[in-house]
């Protein structure tokens, strides 16, 4: 399905682009993915609409049969990366599963705001990103997702998500035609 309208209450998500996640090796080039989520997050801020920066602080506790990192994450781990111009109005919301709306209260917060869509970006494509997509429309959000603006580690991760998860939840589109559909700003 194709990009079709953006409705007027329209928050932006942009998951885990964190000092201790860009560094990691990603399928696309996390420079590109982060000047794109900037993008974004410029043109959401012009017209006075939401967003919403995650970051990531911990895990689900139960067990897993793939091991999974313990112990302490280096200093800084957790802070979100400079380059996306967080502004005191912004929504901050720190994880500690992989969507951002487990445990967070971001759906309060957004349906307080009169949101009735959000456009999420970010890393990884298969695990934050999905993760957030699938919890926001099963809150009753409208999806749609800025592929252009996502990475993952494992290529298959990325391209099943974008291939067949993705069109389940929303729609998708490139972040300039996202930001193309956006309303005019505001006077």
């Amino acid at each position: 399905m194709a990009l079709t309208t953006l409705d007027p209450d329209t928050a932006l998500i942009i998951v885990d682009l964190q000092k201790g996640i860009v560094d990691l090796p990603a399928i696309h080039p996390i420079g590109d993915i982060i000047a794109r989520a900037r993008a974004l997050a410029d043109a959401f801020r012009e017209r006075g609409l939401p967003v919403v920066l995650v970051n990531v602080a911990g895990g689900a506790p139960g067990r897993t049969e793939q091991p999974r990192q313990t112990g302490s994450r280096p200093e800084g781990w957790t802070d979100l990366i400079p380059e996306l111009n967080q502004q005191p109005g912004d929504i901050v919301a720190t994880k500690r599963t992989w969507g951002a709306f487990a445990s967070t209260g971001l759906e309060g917060l957004l349906k307080a705001r009169g949101v009735t869509q959000v456009v999420i970006a970010g890393v990884a494509t298969g695990t934050g990103v999905e993760a957030t997509a699938r919890q926001a429309y099963e809150q009753g959000f409208n999806v749609t997702l800025a592929t252009d603006a996502m990475t993952d580690m494992r290529p298959e991760a990325h391209h099943y998500s974008v291939r067949n998860v993705f069109p389940r939840l929303g729609e998708t589109g490139t972040s300039q035609e996202i930001i193309d559909l956006l309303p005019p700003r505001s006077a």
